[in-house]
């Protein structure tokens, strides 16, 4: 019910107003049955944009660190993604993320839509990084398709580290559903989840238009992090075309 109050009545009218995204391939997401929404992860803002735009209700896998943070702010935050339907995710260790794939199962069960960010956290500098098989697991275990899709301007609008976001152009772009059916009872091959997870970042790569870099995001993040430490140098940050 909250989530409903939050999508027509308190904060999806008012992103609609601001940003006036524009919404390019809608068609593509199924009006019924189980899919995942993969997409690029760009802002903070992704988690509120998306949902705003699409038809039907999505249920995201959301870093547990939102569940638990401290003080008011923490509160209130854990408060709003708990009311919205989201699920934390504890993002270290294996183990870890073999619960994030039977909560995201889960929600493909019940033959609802599932929201998944593949580069597993959100890019510090604007580029696509490479995706995490999980999605992959997810796909091929239910047999469901996988729609790409493409967040554009969100990253300029509010980049990692600021709180309020500034109004920029938004763009969220879908793709056509990409069928792995081929690939059915193969979710234990290492080398078919990483085919399936590469063919799902090169459709938002194509959707986006992002510099991709072959590096995980949290890995390249954090020689970022170390280079400015020991130079004093931010890295740069590539703008979207």
């Amino acid at each position: 019910m909250f989530y409903h109050l939050l999508k027509y009545v308190l904060l999806g009218p008012l992103l609609r107003l601001l940003f006036r995204p524009r919404i390019e391939g809608l068609e593509h997401v199924p009006s019924s049955g189980a899919a995942i929404v993969a997409g690029n992860h760009l802002s903070f803002s992704d988690h509120f944009l998306m949902p705003a735009v699409l038809k039907r209700r999505i249920t995201f896998l959301a870093k547990a660190e939102y569940f638990t943070g401290p003080g008011l702010k923490g509160r209130l935050t854990a408060f709003f993604f708990h009311s919205a339907g989201q699920i934390p995710v504890d993002r270290s260790g294996k183990e870890a993320g073999q619960a994030a794939i039977r909560e995201g199962l889960g929600v493909l069960d019940k033959g609802e839509l599932l929201g998944i960010y593949p580069e597993g956290t959100r890019s510090h500098d604007g580029r696509l990084y490479k995706g995490k098989v999980g999605v992959a697991v997810m796909a091929l275990k239910a047999g469901v398709p996988v729609i790409p899709c493409a967040m554009i301007g969100t990253f300029e609008a509010q980049p990692p580290g600021r709180k309020i976001p500034r109004i920029h152009p938004v763009v969220i772009r879908f793709g056509e559903p990409l069928d792995f059916s081929r690939y059915a009872g193969m979710e234990n091959q290492k080398a078919v989840l990483r085919a399936v997870t590469d063919e799902i970042m090169y459709a938002i790569l194509t959707l986006s238009e992002q510099e991709y870099v072959d590096q995980y995001a949290a890995v390249a993040k954090a020689e970022d992090a170390t280079c400015e430490a020991e130079t004093g140098r931010r890295f740069p940050r590539t703008p979207l075309s």
